[in-house]
């Protein structure tokens, strides 16, 4: 039975000079070992950007199958067979990590969002998500709303109207502007360090796409 995965990609669907497609499935034959042989996976969403930066790369969710082999440092996988089954967008990747997230936790985790794979959304007009755990996720859609990841690893997504986000120096953000109709304009995702962006400050993304500092 196959594992569901997440895998990122170089912008043309390759991974180490190997052409995927979505939809298709690949068997590798040989030995399979994590960083050496084998199709390679995460089972934890955000672990992909620890191999693909968010801002030039595409995901994809996956099932891996067949032999497979851990890695000590994060969720990625080795596997002989993989399915690429469907391309995701970054908030789909965040909002799987997520419920990949509360999946783990208990209700008191989940709530209060202070424990290692922490989660935490918000929806409301100026409403706040704060996560601080460990791979925790914060996510929030409401307009005016912030949001806030300060656990190690951690990603904190903004897709609302006017929305802010900020994250650790181990972390990332995603954020999007609209325009005067409240349609995307832009959707722009980095790592903490790159782009100009600092460690627990928060960010919007302005109308030409870019970062900016917020209060």
């Amino acid at each position: 039975m196959s594992k569901v995965t997440y895998k990122g990609f170089n912008a043309d669907w390759t991974c180490r000079d190997f052409q995927f497609e979505v939809g298709k499935t690949y068997t590798h034959d040989g030995d399979v070992k994590a960083c050496e042989s084998g199709f390679h996976s995460c089972e934890y969403p955000l672990d992909c950007f620890n191999y693909y930066d968010p801002s030039k790369s595409v995901y994809a969710i996956c099932g891996a199958g067949g032999k497979t082999s851990t890695h000590d440092d994060d969720s990625k996988i080795a596997s002989s067979k993989i399915t690429i089954k469907a391309a995701l967008t970054i908030p789909m990747l965040v909002s799987a990590a997520i419920q990949y997230t509360t999946s783990k936790c208990d209700p008191v985790k989940a709530q209060h969002s202070k424990g290692d794979l922490s989660a935490s959304s918000a929806t409301g007009y100026r409403s706040a998500s704060s996560a601080t755990g460990y791979l925790s996720a914060s996510s929030a859609t409401g307009d005016r709303s912030a949001s806030s990841a300060t656990g190690k690893n951690s990603v904190a997504m903004n897709v609302g109207i006017h929305g802010k986000a900020k994250a650790d120096r181990t972390g990332a953000i995603v954020l999007c502007n609209h325009d005067n109709n409240f349609n995307i304009r832009h959707i722009r995702a980095s790592k903490v360090g790159e782009n100009g962006i600092k460690p627990n400050v928060f960010y919007i993304l302005n109308d030409a796409g870019e970062f900016e500092e917020s209060a």
